[in-house]
C-alpha cells in the first residue's frame, strides 16, 4: 500500500483531477450512503459533480457517474485500454488503475466537484492522490479490513484519520469511545476543523422522505446535511428544498433492501463485518414482525464471521452458509466448534454430496421453506458480492416500499 505508484500516473497525465475539488468521505459503515446523498442533492441542482464508490453489485460502471448518469461500458473500457501502458509503467493496481480512470473521466466531463468515496483505510488509499480535498465525512468507523489496517479500533481510526489535510473541514457522526480522540488528535495534529454531527431527529429524518431505510441513516443522512450546507455557504450556492428533493431520489441498493425470490419476500442487506452486523440485528429487533430469523449468509474467507454470527444469530433462529462465486467463503464446519453453543445449533450444515458450502439456490429454496406455526423472516446478508451475484442473475429482484 502507498501512493507513490498512482502520484506518478496522474503526474504523467497532466494530473487531471487538479481541474475539479473533491469532498471526500472515508470511514467503515455507512460511507457510501453519505456519499451518494451528498451527490444526489448536488445532481439536483444540475451541477457538474462527479462521484466515485466501490464496490459495485453488478457493473463497474456503477462505481463512476457524472450527475445522475452512470459511465458507459464503452467509455470505460476504452479509459482502460488508453490507460493500459501507463497501469504497466507504474504497476498499478487494478483499484488504482481504476481510480485514474475515474479522475480523467471526471476531467473530461468538465466536472468541477466530485464525491470521493474511500476504498481502503484512507492514509494511503489511491482516493487520497486527489490533492484538493478540503472537505472531509467520516462515516462510522468499525473494525474491519484488520490486516491492512491494524487489529484495533484505535489502529483502524488512525488510518481512516489520514484523510484529513491541513486546514480542511471535517464532519464526523457519532463514533465510538476509542475513536473519538484519534480524530480529534489528527485534526489537531494538521490543523484541520473537525465538527461532530448529532444523528437527524425521528421526525427531521422522516421529513426528508429518504429511500434509505434504517437508524443508521440518520447518523449518515446528518452528515450528508452537514456537508451540503459546508458547501452551500464556501463554495456553491444550493437550494435546501431541492437539496432534499436530490436526497430523496438516492437509489443505494443492498442496504435494508426489499425483494422477492418467486414470490417469497426477503430482505437483503450488504452488512460484511461485525459492527454493520449489530446495526443490521439491532434494526431488525427493532422491527414490528416477531418470529426467528432464517439467514442466508455468504461471508468472505477474510471476515470476522464469528463476530458477525455472535451478532446476527439469536436461539430459533436458522443459518445457511452460502457459496459466493469466484471466493473463498466461511462453512458452518468451519464455525460450529469456534461459535458459543446457542449461536451453533442454529448452522444448518450442508450434506457431504454439496460440498462446504450451500449453493445460493438451495439454502434460498430452504430458508423460505416455512414450517408449520412458523412465521419467519428470511434475510440474505453477508457480503456485498454476495447481493451482486443474486441481482445479476436475477435471482431476486426489488420491491420498493415507502
Amino acid at each position: 500500500m502507498g501512493l507513490e505508484r498512482i502520484k506518478g500516473a496522474l503526474a504523467a497525465l497532466g494530473n487531471p483531477q487538479n481541474s475539479f475539488v473533491a469532498i471526500h468521505v472515508a470511514g467503515t459503515n455507512g460511507k457510501g450512503s453519505i456519499c451518494s446523498l451528498i451527490h444526489g442533492a448536488l445532481a439536483a441542482h444540475g451541477l457538474p459533480s462527479g462521484l466515485y464508490t466501490s464496490p459495485h453489485l453488478v457493473s463497474w460502471c456503477e462505481r463512476i457517474r457524472v450527475g445522475q448518469t452512470f459511465i458507459t461500458p464503452t467509455t470505460l473500457r476504452s479509459l482502460l485500454l488508453e490507460l493500459r501502458p501507463l497501469a504497466q509503467q507504474w504497476s498499478l493496481t487494478p483499484f488504482e488503475r481504476l481510480t485514474v480512470a475515474a479522475f480523467l473521466y471526471f476531467h473530461r466531463q468538465a466536472v468541477n466537484l466530485a464525491v470521493l468515496e474511500v476504498g481502503l483505510g484512507g492514509r494511503l488509499d489511491a482516493t487520497t492522490a486527489h490533492g484538493q480535498r478540503h472537505t472531509v465525512a467520516f462515516a462510522a468507523i468499525g473494525e474491519d479490513h484488520q490486516e491492512y489496517l491494524g487489529e484495533d479500533i484505535t489502529s483502524i481510526a488512525r488510518e481512516k484519520a489520514g484523510v484529513l489535510t491541513p486546514g480542511c473541514v471535517a464532519f464526523s457522526g457519532p463514533q465510538p469511545a476509542a475513536v473519538v480522540p484519534v480524530l480529534r488528535q489528527a485534526a489537531v495534529d494538521c490543523g484541520a476543523t473537525m465538527t461532530w454531527v448529532p444523528p437527524l431527529a425521528d421526525d427531521t429524518f422522516r421529513s426528508l422522505n429518504l429511500p434509505l431505510r434504517g437508524r443508521v441513516q440518520q447518523h449518515n443522512a446528518a452528515v450528508a446535511m452537514a456537508v451540503l450546507e459546508h458547501v452551500s455557504a464556501t463554495m456553491q450556492p444550493l437550494d435546501m428544498q431541492r437539496s432534499r428533493k436530490g436526497m430523496a431520489s438516492v437509489r443505494w441498493p443492498g442496504r435494508l433492501q426489499h425483494c422477492r425470490w418467486h414470490g417469497h419476500p426477503l430482505l437483503v442487506d450488504g452488512a460484511h463485518n461485525r459492527c454493520a452486523a449489530l446495526c443490521l440485528r439491532k434494526e431488525l429487533d427493532g422491527a414490528t414482525s416477531a418470529g426467528p430469523i432464517h439467514w442466508v449468509l455468504g461471508i468472505l474467507a477474510n471476515k470476522d464471521a464469528v463476530g458477525m454470527l455472535q451478532a446476527l444469530l439469536r436461539p430459533g433462529d436458522r443459518a445457511w452458509l452460502v457459496a459466493i462465486t469466484d471466493s473463498v467463503c466461511w462453512s458452518a464446519d468451519q464455525l460450529v466448534k469456534r461459535l458459543p453453543a446457542p449461536q451453533a445449533a442454529c448452522l444448518e450444515r450442508t450434506p457431504p454430496h454439496l460440498g462446504s458450502t450451500w449453493p445460493v439456490s438451495i439454502a434460498l429454496r430452504q430458508a423460505t421453506r416455512q414450517p408449520s406455526r412458523s412465521e419467519a423472516r428470511v434475510v440474505v446478508s453477508g457480503s456485498l458480492y454476495l447481493l451482486g451475484q443474486l441481482h445479476h442473475q436475477g435471482v431476486i429482484r426489488v420491491v420498493e416500499k415507502n
